[in-house]
């Protein structure tokens, strides 16, 4: 009997394993979906923080590459609109902050090299609640940093997973109809 434990373990571990792979699980990240371009620019400064990140995430999923030149690009990735408050949400009795709600709104589009909307403006909407505390403005002000870098983050991350879902439209085709 104890020889034929190690062979039921084997065999649940591959039942579960040929479980979860034929429902079509798999981990969240970028190579979730290719995107439905071969060749794509990003409108947006160089240094700019989400231009970095998209790059590094379409790069990383392998089948679109990033052109240097709109005119030789099939798709255009453009920014609409960035956003960024910081607001009050609490005080305390004495009238000083006790939070602050940061707020991230970003819209964008994707057209092709006529200008043409292969997909329509679409809106990211991100906030989060960070707690002040006079005593620790140094660390608070750490604190709020890592929370936009983080922001940042899950916007490229919803940005790579609408890119690769949203089927572009074909302008070709509404034209003539």
């Amino acid at each position: 009997m104890p020889l034929l434990r190690p062979h039921l373990r084997q065999l649940l571990a591959l039942i579960l394993a040929l479980a979860l792979a034929g429902c079509g699980f798999h981990l969240r990240g970028v190579g979730s979906g290719n995107l439905p371009y071969k060749t794509m620019y990003i409108s947006l400064p160089d240094t700019a923080d989400v231009n970095i990140w998209l790059q590094r995430y379409i790069k990383a999923s392998g089948s679109t590459t990033i052109v240097e030149d709109a005119k030789s690009a099939d798709a255009i990735f453009q920014q609409v609109s960035d956003q960024r408050q910081k607001a009050i949400l609490s005080v305390n009795a004495q009238g000083r902050v006790r939070e602050y709600r940061l707020q991230l709104d970003y819209r964008f589009r994707v057209v092709n090299q006529k200008g043409q909307v292969l997909i329509p403006p679409n809106e990211i909407n991100l906030t989060r609640d960070i707690t002040f505390d006079d005593s620790n403005v140094l660390a608070k002000d750490l604190e709020e940093g890592l929370l936009w870098r983080d922001m940042n983050n899950d916007l490229v991350n919803q940005i790579m997973r609408r890119l690769s879902v949203i089927k572009p439209k074909n302008p070709d085709l509404e034209e003539e109809e």
